[in-house]
């Protein structure tokens, strides 16, 4: 194998678990545990509940982005989702990673 792949695969292994514990802080930094845990519901849903009720829908990214950006109400039950001070970066990045779990 030529050393430059091997580079390349080896750059490729360690940047895709840096970049789900990234999200993973960058979720605690902004806040999102407040009310929400990975797996179990707080005041929200848990995220893995999110990722399962969107698995199959493929503009769930920009929807949850969007939910994290201006807020949402009524899809889990009566407690509101405040809007979240966050980049619009920021939000597509949790979206994507609270779709990956």
């Amino acid at each position: 194998m030529h050393p430059a792949t091997v580079l390349g695969a080896a750059l490729l292994a360690v940047a895709l678990p840096l970049s789900a514990q990234a999200s993973a802080e960058l979720a605690k930094s902004k806040n999102c545990m407040a009310c929400h845990a990975v797996d179990k519901k707080v005041l929200g849903p848990s995220f893995k509940d999110v990722a399962a009720k969107y698995k199959s829908d493929k503009g769930a990214a920009a929807q949850i982005a969007q939910s994290i950006l201006k807020g949402s109400s009524g899809r889990w039950g009566g407690i509101p989702m405040p809007p979240n001070a966050v980049s619009e970066a920021d939000a597509n990045a949790l979206a994507k990673w609270v779709l990956g779990l």
